[in-house]
């Protein structure tokens, strides 16, 4: 059976209260979506995003967790207190927070365990940065997040992976469509070990997505979905996105 279709939106450290007049656009344009809606807002919109969704298909997902339950973690989060506030998904391995928190495989993969602990289906996000890309390591580096990032357990329903390319978030640049092919056939065989039956994994791309590239990427082989950035926080750009993503079926 192919995996359903996600449209992941992460808004990371931007938003507000009235941000949230952007999901009544998003309701009408899309009453019925053809493909699931995440939008992973900063955790204190998460309750109010959940109540203003209301019936709506849109999940709501959060951007981290802490990897313990409880106890002293002065502004950390735990995987149960998203669950509490709403959410279903959480992000987790984020080239940002690798990159500003050394977060490593190893905390990401304890972050993931939590979160499948309390429920939630974790997005565990890998990718290369570009000297690594030009230095020819980039299935390397890959394999050795994915090896590293994904807990015992981990399953096609509790985990989705994110490829992200690290010289590609918010700067506009987009792989080439056989470098994106390239990595998301190899995740999806490298994979095959630890999530069992890989083909029912969802593998979605990140990097730069918007709806002017939103159709081409969705056409590729193994890509099933996207987890957009900037182009999330607009109800416009968001819903082409999911349009794309709904005709790619």
């Amino acid at each position: 059976m192919a995996p359903r279709k996600l449209a992941a939106g992460n808004w990371k450290m931007n938003g507000d209260l009235a941000a949230l007049a952007e999901l009544d656009l998003l309701r009408e344009a899309h009453p019925e979506p053809g493909c699931e809606v995440l939008i992973c807002p900063p955790a204190l919109l998460i309750h109010p995003m959940k109540a203003r969704l209301g019936a709506h298909a849109t999940a709501v997902g959060g951007q981290d967790c802490h990897a313990n339950a409880s106890g002293a973690h002065t502004g950390d989060i735990s995987a149960s207190q998203l669950k509490d506030a709403g959410a279903t998904y959480v992000i987790l391995g984020h080239s940002e927070r690798r990159a500003d928190h050394g977060e490593t495989d190893a905390d990401v993969a304890a972050k993931a365990a939590a979160a499948h602990g309390a429920e939630l289906t974790a997005i565990i996000c890998v990718g290369e940065t570009e000297a690594q890309r030009d230095a020819g390591e980039t299935l390397a580096v890959i394999g050795a997040q994915l090896a590293g990032s994904l807990p015992e357990g981990a399953s096609a329903a509790n985990t989705v992976i994110a490829y992200e390319p690290v010289w590609a978030i918010g700067t506009g640049r987009t792989p080439t469509e056989a470098q994106i092919a390239e990595v998301h056939a190899f995740m999806r065989e490298r994979i095959q070990d630890r999530v069992g039956d890989a083909d029912e994994a969802r593998l979605l791309y990140g990097g730069s997505v918007k709806p002017a590239n939103a159709a081409e990427i969705f056409a590729l082989p193994h890509v099933d979905g996207a987890l957009v950035g900037g182009a999330s926080l607009k109800a416009a750009d968001f819903g082409a996105i999911i349009s794309a993503l709904e005709a790619a079926r």
